[in-house]
């Protein structure tokens, strides 16, 4: 079995609830958006230089998954590029916050805990459980 197959099947192990996947589904995206948001409004390179890192990971577990990231995080640079300086940062602290109260509230139903507190690469791995269920509904590969 593939490296990314046994990350994804520990990964749904504690994402089984209907309630909490949807939560995911929401979340994580906008996790992975503001923690982008956070690093621009450091500098932007600095938010690039962490999506191009996590790229490099993303492409050993998978090629199709690291393209669709790809394409995910060149959007979300989009947007942040277009955005006003002086709202990035607040916008992306207020939505970070609330997208983790979402994630925990969504374990608090599943009834387990996340995944990540086991293993900080379940932090890199969400955004490939969330994009799998694209992926499988578009029936393309990973």
């Amino acid at each position: 079995m593939r490296t990314i197959d046994k990350l994804l099947a520990q990964y749904s192990e504690s994402h089984l609830n209907p309630t909490n996947e949807v939560i995911h589904f929401i979340c994580v995206p906008v996790i992975v958006f503001t923690l982008l948001g956070l690093l621009w409004s450091m500098h932007w390179a600095l938010a690039v230089l962490v999506t191009i890192a996590s790229l490099v990971y993303y492409v050993k577990l998978s090629k199709p998954f690291a393209v669709g990231m790809a394409l995910m995080a060149g959007a979300m640079l989009l947007v942040l590029a277009a955005l006003p300086d002086q709202v990035i940062l607040p916008l992306s602290i207020a939505i970070f916050v609330l997208a983790w109260v979402g994630q925990f509230i969504g374990h608090q139903i599943e009834g387990k805990k996340p995944s990540f507190l086991e293993d900080v690469r379940f932090l890199l791995i969400g955004p490939l459980f969330v994009l799998s269920f694209l992926y499988r509904r578009l029936n393309l590969a990973y």
